[in-house]
């Protein structure tokens, strides 16, 4: 889905996805980046897809009540990659008793 979406055309995504979340909350840039601690210059270049921390991010994130939204970007694993090694694998025959074993000729 995201293979022919260029990285600047996901940040450019991202950053319209941030803007319209603040606007539906009626909050202004500088608002959202004081109430982000985060310079306004970082909320526009976020909201402009010109790249930010991941710092940055999260703290607009959070202002904007949408953790919800960031711990959805992971599922949480439900059985470990170890877990599933160590798991015997299925049977795929059934194996004769040895009582049927002795008493065939």
């Amino acid at each position: 889905m995201f293979q022919s979406i260029t990285t600047k055309e996901l940040e450019g995504e991202l950053g319209a996805q941030l803007r319209a979340a603040r606007l539906r909350r009626n909050l202004s840039q500088a608002d959202l980046a004081a109430n982000a601690g985060i310079a306004l210059g970082s909320l526009r270049n976020l909201e402009a897809g010109k790249g930010a921390t991941v710092t940055t991010l999260v703290r607009v994130i959070r202002s904007l009540r949408m953790e919800d939204w960031l711990v959805g970007l992971q599922p949480e694993v439900t059985i470990s990659p170890m877990q599933m090694l160590r798991a015997k694998k299925p049977r795929q025959r059934a194996r004769r008793s040895k009582k049927a074993e002795q008493s065939s000729p």
